[in-house]
């Protein structure tokens, strides 16, 4: 008998699927030295986004298991 696969924690933290199959995440280097950074920027970061097609079947399988 096979063992049950478990899901990657780490990846099930930092990654949502939306109804429709999409994978949903935030954007990165908004935590801290944030004074360099433009205001475009840090205002670009504050949204979250999806994933491509091609990371998004492999991060699926690390939270779909």
């Amino acid at each position: 008998m096979k063992n049950k696969l478990k899901s990657k924690r780490g990846a099930k933290k930092r990654f949502k699927v939306t109804a429709k199959g999409k994978v949903k995440f935030t954007k990165a280097f908004r935590r801290h030295i944030l004074t360099k950074k433009t205001t475009k920027s840090k205002r670009q970061m504050r949204k979250s986004t999806y994933l491509s097609d091609a990371d998004a079947k492999a991060i699926k399988q690390m939270i779909l298991k």
